[in-house]
């Protein structure tokens, strides 16, 4: 199989050459030089032109947009397009409609470089399913977690959802960790103290399929009376201290409306659903499906 990569940064330029290392053919490209491609190309479409599929694994929509004026007529009728970038859902979806000759599918990556390097990458695929299908194998010379999320989007959505809590996660650590060593804990030991902890023993998004996917908030096993105690005592603490805590503002506020809507004495992630009316949008899973996704 002939493969057209174009984009060799950080991330590209592994994953191409895991591509060369399983047997593949790589026509590459980059704006700059790189060494390694034995077939390196002069131009984005002499990279893609005969190719049977194409990755590309650019900065963001802006060069996605612009590539795509330069390689889509270079492309074979019927040529597969793999978007790797980490890219917005109205571009993705936008290109798919423009250009309906070639199968075009997002699929960003997550695994940061070293993933890149080692070949361990979720790829999150939006597009026909029997294009996916038929590509698996390919995507896992180069990533070891390829999952087909749904229509075209939905892999780029998936992403975006993916990296936005994980800042937010980043963003409340930033805030307890300074909390606890302003507060007077040295912190290695604060680090060890939280590790211990019931959320530090399981993984962040496990511990989504006990409570708030499954919509199970009766019996409680910590009412969000006592949830929202523990938060306000920790606020105390951060004003006596000096530390601003915007996170745990915003997260003592959702506590409030929870006991505001007589939701006290319920289970604490009950508060979720506070959102969940913001939104508009329930996000229910049954039991049985969480637990085959938890066994996989």
């Amino acid at each position: 199989m002939k493969v057209g990569f174009i984009g060799l940064g950080a991330m590209g330029r592994h994953m191409a050459m895991n591509l060369l290392r399983a047997g593949t053919q790589v026509q590459a490209f980059d704006l700059r030089k790189v060494e390694g491609f034995p077939d390196f190309k002069a131009s984005a479409a002499e990279a893609v032109r005969g190719a049977e599929v194409v990755f590309t694994s650019l900065p963001g929509p802006t060069e996605v947009q612009t590539v795509a004026k330069e390689i889509v007529p270079a492309m074979s009728k019927g040529a597969t397009w793999f978007e790797l970038s980490t890219n917005s859902p109205q571009v993705v979806r936008s290109l798919h409609k423009q250009y309906p000759d070639i199968n075009f599918l997002d699929a960003p990556v997550s695994g940061g470089t070293s993933g890149a390097e080692s070949g361990k990458l979720a790829i999150w695929v939006g597009g026909d399913k029997q294009v996916y299908d038929k590509y698996e194998k390919l995507l896992k010379q180069f990533g070891d977690q390829p999952l087909y999320v749904g229509p075209i989007g939905a892999g780029t959505v998936a992403k975006l959802a993916h990296n936005c809590a994980s800042f937010a996660v980043q963003a409340a650590l930033a805030e307890i960790f300074t909390l606890g060593v302003k507060g007077g804990v040295e912190p290695l030991q604060l680090f060890r103290a939280i590790r211990q902890g019931a959320s530090g023993r399981k993984r962040l998004f496990d511990r989504l399929a006990d409570f708030y996917l499954p919509g199970l908030f009766d019996p409680p096993t910590f009412t969000v009376r006592l949830a929202h105690k523990d938060v306000t005592l920790a606020l105390e603490l951060a004003r006596e201290v000096g530390v601003p805590m915007k996170v745990g503002e915003v997260a003592l506020e959702e506590l409030s409306q929870a006991i505001e809507r007589g939701w006290a004495e319920r289970d604490c992630r009950v508060a979720m659903l506070v959102q969940e009316e913001r939104a508009g949008v329930s996000a229910r899973i049954p039991r049985d499906k969480l637990a085959q996704v938890l066994k996989e």
